[in-house]
């Protein structure tokens, strides 16, 4: 098959979840004999023309300048304007919604019959509350324009299936994102971070409102005299983290730690921390969840239907703050249980949520839509 991978900031991955997606399925895809591209922006460090066998088309984009918002507006369009100039792709993935819907339309996607068309959506966007309703409604409606113009919508979590399903009706593909369970952790690495062996409670994910940190700052300032500090890892130049700092800053056992990029100290941070709090709310499945979970960590979570889906009962859930402090007071207790959760999410990552299993899967589903 000839694929395309859009909607990401290239490969190798040196950003986020989906473009962690794009560098394994890719590479897995081509060891399996296909012929994959991932479309990559001008100022991706990585600037040749090939990638562990798969095919980088480096187009430009004005997001550095421009700001992430607008410039994958534009970024989009020309990546997808690219791939139906091209050599007929077989399959164009687009890997979620938000930036691409114009270029959708432009294009006349939903009648094109040259490739098929399979969109990624991510999570309920539109709730995100660091946006203002005016952008709300906007991204509401690209969310209502991706299900129109789509040839097939991915699924990453069962909750988000349900949502298409009850909202409109649309079926989905369930195909979750994936982790490897680590094993190489290194106890040294705390020194770096001034951190101790099970002695610090652990955030990490990005500074916006939708992830609940402040929620989990307040349950754990509830603790009073408490001498575990509170970790969170995560860019400290958003607006919600500079006023986040500015209110709790001055805690000395509260620790901004700034983002964190190096995969093998972020997995031996959570294998070693006492309790780690996964606070996203309108995701689907977080790429960070799944590495937390790989990583031997034991999770309180937010309680709500994507984190449960891939949680199951093997985590602590908060809905509010007194939760929270209840969690930190009580989490400790039955050694059994800790023991029980972190063994339990290990079985499902190696069992639901392998890498080479997802690319299997991928492969599987793309030839069911062109046998189709």
């Amino acid at each position: 098959m000839k694929i395309a991978i859009l909607g990401t900031r290239g490969i190798p991955n040196n950003y986020g979840g989906f473009e962690q997606f794009a560098e394994y399925i890719s590479v897995g895809l081509v060891e399996r004999g296909h012929d994959v591209t991932v479309y990559s922006p001008s100022f991706h460090p990585y600037k040749e023309l090939i990638y562990k066998g798969v095919k980088v088309k480096h187009i430009y984009s004005p997001e550095e300048w421009m700001g992430g918002s607008v410039g994958s507006i534009f970024y989009d369009f020309w990546c997808l304007k690219d791939a139906l100039k091209r050599d007929k792709f077989d399959i164009l993935y687009e890997a979620g919604y938000t930036s691409v819907i114009p270029a959708y339309i432009w294009f006349n996607i939903k009648n094109l019959k040259s490739s098929i068309v399979v969109t990624n959506m991510d999570g309920l966007e539109y709730k995100r509350t660091k946006f203002n309703r005016w952008v709300q409604k906007y991204l509401f409606w690209e969310e209502r324009m991706a299900v129109k113009h789509s040839h097939y919508l991915i699924a990453d979590n069962l909750g988000i299936q349900d949502y298409y399903k009850e909202r409109y009706e649309k079926n989905s593909k369930f195909l979750a994102y994936g982790a490897d369970i680590v094993t190489d952790y290194d106890e040294n690495i705390l020194k770096e971070f001034n951190l101790k062996k099970d002695n610090f409670y652990l955030v990490i994910a990005r500074i916006e409102p939708e992830n609940n940190i402040e929620m989990v700052i307040k349950g754990y300032l509830a603790l009073q005299n408490t001498s575990i500090p509170l970790i969170i890892v995560g860019k400290t130049n958003t607006p919600h983290a500079k006023e986040l700092i500015r209110k709790y800053g001055k805690y000395d056992h509260i620790r901004f730690q700034g983002g964190i990029y190096d995969f093998h100290k972020l997995n031996s941070i959570r294998c070693f921390s006492s309790l780690y709090f996964h606070g996203h709310s309108v995701g689907g499945t977080n790429p960070s969840l799944l590495e937390a979970m790989a990583s031997k960590a034991l999770i309180a979570s937010n309680n709500n239907p994507f984190n449960k889906a891939v949680l199951g009962k093997n985590a602590f859930y908060f809905d509010d703050e007194k939760d929270i402090t209840a969690i930190l007071k009580d989490y400790n207790q039955d050694p059994e249980k800790r023991t029980k959760f972190i063994a339990n999410n290990l079985k499902v990552i190696a069992n639901e949520y392998a890498w080479d299993s997802l690319v299997d899967a991928h492969e599987e589903y793309f030839k069911q839509l062109l046998a189709q």
